[in-house]
């Protein structure tokens, strides 16, 4: 049941972008299966990172019953433990939905297959797991300081999500700052596409931006490597 009910989040998911796109021509100057290829990219992107680094949502409750004091007792680092302390095979039903979305995406739009466009694919896939990695980590390392705040690192984490699957040529400048720059989520898959497809990216930025994804993924991995370690320095124990 858990399995089909993440399904189902998914293909609801994906129904709004539908019901979108099936009500203009183009949003952003991407039809909709354009848009479709975009979405399956960060859905699929994002499910395997949640699938491996989602259970970093644990955190807060292990900080206030204390349980976290025993991942300080093991010969392994906390985040290596935290990872693996749990598997939801329900995950798997939303990464269904996004290997869907872009597999269909990839042949119903008009692409100029070559070594290059498989290996920009795969580099989006890739960088778009190690983005959304990075955001689990980082929520989890401000969440040393927040305990009950999950609600505000989400913003940015699932928040990011659907922004990622949105042409970010229509956001506002507050959101290009933060998506786009500060979390930078545009480049899982966005970006690339619009490198992929030729179609209008971000106004001012060149068309091979795209290919910079490996930069976001690093500067995403930093943030979330400075914040875990800042939070696990500021944590005191539970006493036990």
């Amino acid at each position: 049941m858990d399995l089909v009910g993440a399904l189902l989040v998914g293909i609801i998911e994906f129904t709004e972008i539908w019901v979108l796109y099936t009500a203009s021509d183009q949003i952003g100057g991407f039809t909709l299966a354009q848009i479709m290829l975009v979405f399956g990219l960060a859905d699929l992107a994002f499910s395997l990172a949640d699938l491996v680094f989602g259970h970093c949502d644990n955190l807060p409750l292990y900080v206030r019953e204390g349980t976290l004091d025993v991942f300080f007792l093991r010969p392994q680092p906390v985040l290596a433990q935290l990872v693996t302390s749990d598997l939801s095979l329900r995950r798997i039903g939303r990464c269904l939905v996004g290997a869907t979305a872009l597999t269909v995406g990839l042949v119903v739009n008009d692409i100029d297959w070559s070594v290059g466009t498989i290996g920009l694919l795969v580099l989006a896939l890739a960088c778009g797991f190690v983005i959304f990695a990075a955001q689990f980590v980082t929520a989890a390392g401000l969440q040393f300081f927040l305990i009950n705040g999950a609600e505000m690192t989400n913003a940015f984490v699932y928040g990011g999500r659907y922004a990622a699957t949105q042409p970010a040529n229509v956001w506002p400048r507050g959101l290009l700052v933060v998506f786009g720059a500060i979390f930078p989520v545009a480049f899982a898959a966005y970006l690339p596409v619009s490198t992929l497809l030729g179609a209008p990216g971000i106004a001012g930025l060149p068309v091979w931006l795209g290919w910079c994804a490996p930069v976001a993924a690093f500067w995403a991995v930093c943030v979330a490597g400075l914040c875990w370690r800042w939070g696990l320095r500021h944590y005191r124990g539970a006493g036990g």
